[in-house]
């Protein structure tokens, strides 16, 4: 669809600032290299799984869709390359579950009243992510935490303030909590 493709001219730009940027937080080494890798191996993950679901049914190349993935995370390089050929949704699933990581991700994932999205999942296990940093001592990783906490605050009120301009009470609740 064309909504996507024009997305995907500002996602190589992004891939380089990402990379870059996880290659400086292991530079760094310490705790903020424990702290954020394991966040932007996430955060990296999860940009490939959405690229390649959001490139089903577009006239993308495969090589096109690898070139877009950060060269990092827990998938790369071995995920990326089964990522790259996935067809639909269920083939990333099973990519995704042969990933100690992500075995669980697709847990309680649906189109039920009471399932969760893909995205949820991301959402909560990112949050649990950037909690945990704070759990650590002298390290840069609490800041870009605390700015991510904010973005997940932020969509938290706008998912509450949406139920109660749409009278939709009974999923007001179905925001993710931080703490």
């Amino acid at each position: 669809s064309s909504g996507i493709n024009a997305e995907w001219p500002l996602r190589p730009g992004y891939k380089a600032y990402f990379e870059d940027f996880y290659g400086f937080c292991e530079s760094l080494g310490g705790t903020t290299a424990d702290v954020m890798c394991p966040i932007l191996a996430f955060e990296a993950d999860r940009r490939a799984i959405t690229i390649t679901i959001n490139s089903f049914r577009t006239d993308l190349l495969k090589d096109d869709i690898e070139n877009l993935y950060p060269k990092c995370g827990k998938l790369f390089p071995e995920g990326l390359k089964f990522l790259k050929n996935a067809e639909d949704r269920e083939e990333v699933r099973r990519i995704c579950e042969r990933f100690g990581a992500y075995k669980d991700l697709y847990t309680g994932v649906g189109d039920g009243p009471n399932d969760k999205t893909l995205e949820d999942k991301f959402f909560e296990e990112e949050v649990k992510m950037l909690a945990l940093s704070f759990e650590q001592q002298f390290h840069f990783g609490v800041f870009y935490a605390f700015v991510k906490l904010k973005e997940q605050e932020n969509r938290n009120i706008v998912w509450i303030a949406e139920c109660i301009a749409q009278k939709n009470k009974n999923k007001i609740d179905n925001y993710i909590p931080i703490f």
